[in-house]
């Protein structure tokens, strides 16, 4: 299983949406927007866990694509830094 970074994208994605997105190309084992902490509003980007052979081609497939006027951003998501 692979966790995909999914930047730019519009403020009103929901994680619903954003797993509907990729529904189509794989199973999609989990799917969340990031949001504010105070606000509770989207920070314009989310992450999506789909299986390895999947996450290849929404890669191939999503990276650049529009969606509400925005291109999205679909690649390998980095371990986080402490």
């Amino acid at each position: 299983m692979k966790k995909l970074y999914v930047g730019n994208l519009p403020w009103s994605v929901d994680d619903g949406e954003l797993q509907s997105l990729f529904a189509g190309i794989g199973t999609v084992h989990s799917a969340r927007v990031i949001t504010d902490r105070e606000t509770g509003r989207s920070r314009g980007f989310g992450f999506v866990e789909l299986d390895d052979d999947a996450a290849q081609t929404a890669i191939a497939e999503l990276n650049g694509k529009d969606m509400g006027g925005r291109a999205l951003r679909v690649n390998e998501a980095n371990d986080r830094r402490r």
